[in-house]
């Protein structure tokens, strides 16, 4: 992790579109990894990386169409 490059609650929340109080909550939960340096938390990419795949969804399946749901 020392080539990680981190990033401040800030910065996440701005990436993600959320706000800063959801990052803290995050991490307070710890969902999110983060490191308190004193001046605020900090937001490795690798740890970033892991919390965005843990939350992802399914990837979409191809062979379900708009009519896969309708009955005949």
């Amino acid at each position: 992790m020392p080539n990680d490059r981190y990033q401040t609650v800030k910065e996440v929340a701005d990436r993600l579109k959320v706000s800063e109080a959801t990052v803290r909550h995050w991490i307070k939960l710890g969902e999110l990894r983060a490191i308190d340096i004193g001046k605020g938390w900090r937001i490795a990419d690798a740890d970033l990386g892991a919390f965005l795949a843990l939350h992802q969804t399914a990837p979409r399946r191809q062979d379900l169409g708009p009519e896969a749901g309708a009955q005949t």
